[in-house]
């Protein structure tokens, strides 16, 4: 069984989940998500050890008043979550937002981050990217109208047909976000992460010496598999999984992230790196 405890950051409570023990991996949720999200995600094993922190705003971490959130900030509560545990290297993942918040600490802490695990990312390397253009607009709509008018608008604008049509999946998904009990406060969340970037650059990127995994799969407007395969491209030595898309066989999808997942981390090289 994990154990959840609370960190206590700036104003903020976060709920960090800490499960199993051995090979240890921080992986972190997408935009919107939580733990459930990562254990739907993650391989069950007897040999690794998994810290999930829920991010601010998501579910039972608080909101907390500094603003504007941002992936650097939430990459900071991952940190500090290692820290307060006493890890000083580690593997680090996530999906969607997550694999956003794992580049950034690959990156600006490669000492501390032995091998990343990028899942379904939406980031490449540019701040607000185009495929997040329809969170905005959840964001926005939120923002400006009563919660029932919000969504209808949303539904009937032009980018909110366009995601109905070409990607129920993902629409699906953000309608969610107008069901939120905290959804104005939330809109915050949403908007600042959509607008942010994982604050790495291509060239950056390009100078990892970071074992990488990274997994993609078609049928996602929001997660477009290109950038997979191009964050793959540009990471040295990067491994890319293609997994069934999680639009037409969700638990075909989990069973074969999980199992990218399981076998990149089990390998002699991996557990080498950290003694």
């Amino acid at each position: 069984m994990g154990e959840k405890t609370t960190l206590m950051r700036d104003d903020a409570s976060l709920a960090v989940y800490d499960y199993g023990e051995g090979l240890p991996v921080l992986f972190q949720h997408g935009l919107g998500g939580d733990e459930a999200q990562v254990a739907q995600n993650f391989p069950e094993t007897g040999d690794m050890r998994r810290i999930t922190v829920e991010c601010r705003g998501h579910g039972a971490s608080s909101l907390g008043s500094t603003r504007p959130f941002s992936i650097a900030m939430f990459a900071e509560d991952v940190l500090a979550a290692a820290k307060d545990r006493g890890l000083d290297r580690f593997i680090v993942g996530g999906i969607s937002m997550g694999a956003a918040i794992a580049l950034h600490l690959g990156h600006h802490h490669p000492e501390r981050v032995a091998a990343l695990v990028l899942v379904r990312p939406a980031w490449m390397f540019d701040v607000a990217p185009d495929n997040m253009a329809a969170a905005r607009a959840v964001a926005s709509s939120i923002h400006s109208h009563p919660p029932e008018e919000a969504r209808s608008l949303f539904e009937r604008s032009e980018i909110g047909m366009q995601m109905k049509a070409g990607s129920p999946d993902n629409f699906a998904s953000l309608l969610g976000y107008f069901d939120r009990p905290n959804g104005f406060e939330f809109a915050s969340v949403l908007a600042d992460i959509a607008s942010d970037g994982p604050g790495v650059s291509q060239a950056a990127a390009a100078a990892l010496a970071i074992p990488t995994l990274v997994i993609g799969n078609q049928q996602d407007a929001i997660h477009p598999l290109s950038y997979a395969r191009v964050l793959a491209e540009t990471i040295p030595d990067a491994t890319f999984v293609e997994v069934a898309a999680k639009a037409a066989d969700k638990e075909r999808h989990f069973a074969e992230v999980q199992d990218a997942i399981g076998l990149f981390l089990a390998s002699k090289t991996i557990r080498s790196l950290i003694s």
